[in-house]
């Protein structure tokens, strides 16, 4: 039953392809993406650079989450979207993140432009929420439809066993040169903390992209 849906996303990543021939072939991998993530937190997508090996030759990694499969599939597309942003930087050598892959910095933000995708600017993530402008909507319509057709199914995120846990406390940020401090989740809501050393905003370690 997954067959077609997987099969429409390598279909949506060789119309992405076609136009912009720089980015790479891929293997999809359709998973779950609640697992392994921090709690109530949930990854729609991740590129992995050299993940697979066919005879010779080695092939990156386009993994979509199933939990977001139960969005409209423009959304889905925005997705692959920005998972192609990603595959653009790094096939030209460009640092479009940091922290792990969390933090999405200005280079993001115009390799996601470039693919068709508008984004705004999160404290803890930087450039990495993204939507579908119209114009793009438009271009890739057949792609959509065939998405829509495809994704009749969705995974249910991973929960919690209903125990009782105890407060957490605030989370760990970390900046650019390494530099750890907590913050109260209400301190770091309220707009970027830079660091003076290095002059890149601290962010917690445990946040998904």
């Amino acid at each position: 039953m997954s067959a077609p849906m997987v099969a429409a996303l390598e279909q949506a990543w060789v119309a992405i392809r076609a136009r912009h021939p720089e980015v790479p072939a891929a293997v999809v991998v359709l998973g779950a993406g609640s697992i392994g993530s921090p709690a109530g937190g949930l990854r729609l997508g991740h590129f992995a650079a050299m993940r697979w090996h066919h005879d010779e030759q080695q092939l990156p990694e386009v993994f979509i989450g199933g939990e977001g499969l139960n969005r409209c599939p423009a959304d889905v597309l925005a997705t692959l979207l920005h998972e192609a942003a990603h595959a653009l930087a790094n096939v030209r050598g460009i640092k479009d993140t940091s922290r792990q892959g969390r933090w999405h910095n200005a280079r993001f933000k115009q390799l996601a432009a470039e693919v068709g995708i508008e984004t705004t600017k999160d404290p803890r993530l930087g450039w990495s929420p993204t939507t579908l402008p119209e114009a793009t909507r438009t271009t890739y319509a057949d792609t959509i439809a065939a998405l829509g057709a495809a994704l009749r199914m969705h995974r249910s995120a991973e929960l919690t066993d209903g125990r009782a846990t105890k407060t957490k406390a605030p989370p760990t940020c970390v900046c650019d040169c390494g530099r750890r401090i907590r913050f109260a989740p209400t301190v770091l809501a309220a707009g970027p903390i830079t660091c003076v050393v290095c002059g890149t905003d601290f962010a917690p370690e445990d946040d998904g992209s």
